[in-house]
This record gives C-alpha cells, structure tokens and sequence, in this order.
C-alpha cells in the first residue's frame, strides 16, 4: 500500500507572469498610416494618445468633449458582462476607479478627428433617413448606421488588423501601455502618468507600465560610460 501520493513531491511548473508588448513611436507612427480609415482608427489614436481603455473609448459621448475650451472628460464606460448567462453591454457613468474619472486636454490631432466624425455622423444621419439608428445619438463612437461600437470589436478586430498589414502583433489594450512607456521615456513623472492615465495606485504605474523601450537603456549605457570613462573602455 502506497502512503503517499508521488506526485505530491513534484514541483508544479510555475505559471509565467504575462509580458505584454509595446509599440515605440515609430511602430506607432507606422500604425496611424495604416489605420486611417479602418473602423478601429478612432479606438486606436485614442488609445495611443490617451491610454485610453477600451471601455473608455467605446463609452465617450459628445457633452465629454469641450471644444470651446479645449477638454475631453472621462466619465462614461461601456463594459460587456454576463446577465443571466448572456453577453450584454452594459453602459455605466462611472469609470473603473473614482481617479479613472478625469478631464484632460485635447490634443488638436484629436480635436481634428472628433470634427470630422461629427460632420460624418450627421451627414449619415440624413442618407441613412430613418434607417439610421437614433439610440446612441449621444454617443461619439458609432458605425455609419448609427449602431455604438461595441467593445470586444476593438479586442478583436485590431490584432487582425496587425496580421493583416504584417506589422508586429500587440493587444488592443497594450496601446495603453506603449503611451504611459513613451511619456516615461520622454521624461514625463509617475505622478503625471499617473493623472493621465487614471489609475488610484501609482505602485500600478509604476509596476505595469513603465516597460523601458531600448532607447531609454542606451541613455543608461551612456551614462554609465561618462561615470567611468577610463573602466568603460572597450
């Protein structure tokens, strides 16, 4: 009779911690080229210039954008859940923490971009006639019949995307990531990333999204060269 269970002495394999990946500026740069047009675009420049989560992107509305002022406010979500079993969007005025909610300054790329899709909601408005879907009327980003994005199209379609165009494979939601590691490799604080990309815990900043791309490590190498000119020497 076997009193103890073998496979009790065997050491379970340690589940590896996710690494995401980043884009740097250029790959990013390259990215906006390819987008523009694609129905992700708007998810896209939103998330690489504001970091963004998708659910942030999909639940902006018109009375979040001040263009007299120049500000975008973040205060609306549209997240997908189970009801009763069943995929449902589930649109909130809440964000996901009290500090996601926040007010930020609009870049005029972007500024330029919600002009136009007004101008095109409107004039798809009148083409499509009663066709046209008026739940989502306040809603920024809607398809030409007026139908609210949904979230997982972003999660989905954009990896699609990348294979497509043969660029490198990312997450939707590493465009988030790739912003708050270019403003750190730019010099902006964690304090200030923090506040940009609304998260309560700057240990999260710190500890998720400052992934140092190679140039950064440079100026490190750089640094270390000019401490000790005479021992760095090669």
């Amino acid at each position: 009779m076997i009193r103890s269970n073998p496979a009790d002495r065997v050491e379970r394999p340690r589940k590896e911690k996710f690494k995401s990946e980043i884009y740097s500026g250029e790959e990013l740069e390259q990215l906006f080229k390819a987008i523009q047009g694609d129905p992700s675009e708007f998810g896209v420049i939103m998330a690489a210039f504001y970091g963004l989560r998708r659910s942030e992107v999909v639940g902006l509305k018109w009375d979040a954008i001040d263009f007299e002022n120049k500000k975008i406010s973040i205060q609306h979500t549209v997240v997908t859940a189970k009801v009763n079993g069943t995929l449902t969007e589930i649109a909130r005025d809440k964000t996901k923490t009290k500090s996601s909610c926040r007010t930020l300054p609009l870049i005029p790329a972007c500024e330029q971009m919600l002009n136009k899709m007004k101008k095109e909601q409107e004039q798809n408005r009148k083409v499509c006639g009663k066709s046209y879907c008026t739940d989502y009327l306040d809603y920024i980003y809607v398809d030409p019949m007026g139908k609210r994005i949904r979230p997982d199209f972003l999660s989905q379609h954009f990896p699609d995307f990348l294979v497509a165009h043969q660029m490198k494979r990312i997450r939707f939601h590493d465009l988030r990531h790739s912003c708050a590691s270019l403003l750190y490799a730019n010099g902006v604080s964690l304090k200030e990333i923090q506040e940009w990309l609304g998260h309560s815990d700057i240990s999260t900043t710190s500890n998720i999204y400052t992934h140092l791309d190679f140039s950064s490590k440079v100026s490190s190498a750089n640094a270390i060269v000019n401490i000790f000119p005479e021992n760095a020497k090669v």
